[in-house]
């Protein structure tokens, strides 16, 4: 008996179970969930470092605005045009021993008689207020000490004026119990007073005097590195008694001296005055 041969199915029946067996395929939801889950997750983490570094391009565009207040050869000392700075004439290289205190002629100060050893001014944000004889010294050497009122700056505003000093050579900040304005900004020899941390002087004032290279200070080519903040004395909020040395003083006999910086004559202490 002759085999039945088997009848293939008709292209139109293949194709319609081709559609059957896809029809039957359930969605990849798992896939669908990961893809959107790795979406979610690169959205966060990229929203938390816009956020995160938001201060940084602020400050960067600040910084980009003061550019024309950078020193140079014909115009060794820009803050002559920045409104509202105190410019005044001090000596350098007296030093004291600690716990001597000087009889400074403003509050903050900007030169004069100071402490032998300086305060640390590497980007440096001190929490708490630091011996005024030593943050003087730190000018000296070519730094901008911002102060501010603790009871007149804090929160968002306070943040923003870190954002001035924080990794920035030559800076440094901390509380002045009593200042009379929010925020005063120190070089040697200048000061600024403003009442807003969006004052656009800030940043005018930093660039033009961080580490002037143009004799504005003292020591040019001295070092910000020092010793660790709480091996400084006490900062003293007292008023200086009979005993404080007056802005004339020529330094204490025993007293800590610099290294001599490149390009100076040697340093030799000096007897007291």
């Amino acid at each position: 008996m002759a085999s039945k041969k088997k009848r293939r199915p008709s292209k139109t029946v293949r194709a319609a179970r081709g559609a059957s067996v896809v029809g039957k395929k359930g969605v990849p939801w798992l896939t669908i969930l990961s893809v959107a889950g790795i979406v979610a997750l690169a959205g966060t983490v990229g929203g938390y470092y816009f956020v995160k570094t938001a201060g940084k391009r602020e400050q960067a565009a600040r910084e980009e605005a003061a550019a024309a207040f950078v020193p140079s050869a014909s115009n060794p000392d820009p803050s002559n045009k920045i409104d509202g700075v105190f410019k005044g004439d001090y000596a350098g290289r007296a030093h004291l021993r600690p716990p001597e205190r000087v009889k400074y002629d403003r509050s903050p100060p900007v030169g004069g008689p100071h402490d032998g050893t300086w305060a640390t001014c590497t980007g440096t944000v001190y929490p708490n207020a630091v011996r005024t004889e030593n943050m003087v010294h730190s000018l000296e050497h070519g730094a901008v000490w911002i102060a501010y009122n603790p009871q007149l700056l804090s929160g968002d505003a306070l943040e923003k004026l870190k954002s001035r000093v924080q990794s920035k050579p030559f800076s440094m900040m901390s509380p002045y119990p009593g200042l009379d304005k929010p925020i005063s900004l120190q070089s040697w020899g200048h000061q600024l007073k403003v009442d807003s941390v969006d004052d656009q002087r800030i940043d005018q004032f930093i660039v033009a005097l961080r580490q002037n290279p143009n004799g504005v200070y003292p020591e040019v080519g001295a070092t910000c590195d020092s010793v660790a903040p709480e091996q400084l004395p006490p900062f003293d909020p007292t008023p200086p008694g009979s005993d404080a040395k007056p802005m004339d003083y020529k330094g204490s006999e025993g007293a800590a001296q610099d290294q001599t910086p490149p390009g100076q004559p040697p340093v030799t202490p000096r007897p007291g005055g």
